[in-house]
């Protein structure tokens, strides 16, 4: 699976002059615990979390962001930001095209993508991810013959 297949776009995000204020209002209205910070150009600079705003002193986004931003890009295979999570002990990852950001991929994406499973109408075959894959692994049937939830009864 692909990130582009995951990811949340529109991005929230604050250009670096963005007040320290509206910035926690950005958080607080969205139900998000970071914004990517961007650049006159819309380029990712940074990033802004909730920890940024409590432990860092500064007036404007720029004073306070966490620079150096790992970007994946859409064609980026889920597994691969799953690692990058983990290893790097991160939350979130900008997804860029060349500098322009379209997207973002957190934890909670990737969870919600492992949370929905299919189940082959064939053989019961059980498998997890947003959208049913094209064919069973199991039995090879068709994706159309994959439905949502719980597994059918008797296999």
């Amino acid at each position: 699976m692909k990130v582009k297949e995951i990811m949340t776009s529109p991005v929230v995000c604050a250009p670096a002059e963005t007040p320290i204020a509206e910035v926690a209002t950005l958080l607080t209205k969205h139900d998000i615990s970071a914004v990517p910070v961007t650049d006159e150009r819309g380029t990712v600079i940074g990033l802004v979390s909730e920890y940024d705003l409590l432990a860092r002193r500064g007036k404007v986004a720029r004073d306070i962001m966490s620079p150096g931003i790992i970007s994946v890009n859409e064609e980026t295979d889920v597994d691969e930001v799953r690692y990058l999570l983990i290893e790097r002990r991160i939350r979130r990852v900008p997804v860029v095209e060349g500098q322009q950001l379209v997207g973002i991929v957190s934890r909670s994406d990737i969870v919600r993508q492992m949370a929905i499973q299919w189940y082959c109408d064939i053989c019961g075959e059980p498998v997890r991810g947003e959208h049913p894959p094209s064919s069973c692994p199991k039995c090879t049937a068709p994706a159309a013959r994959f439905a949502e939830g719980e597994q059918p009864p008797g296999t």
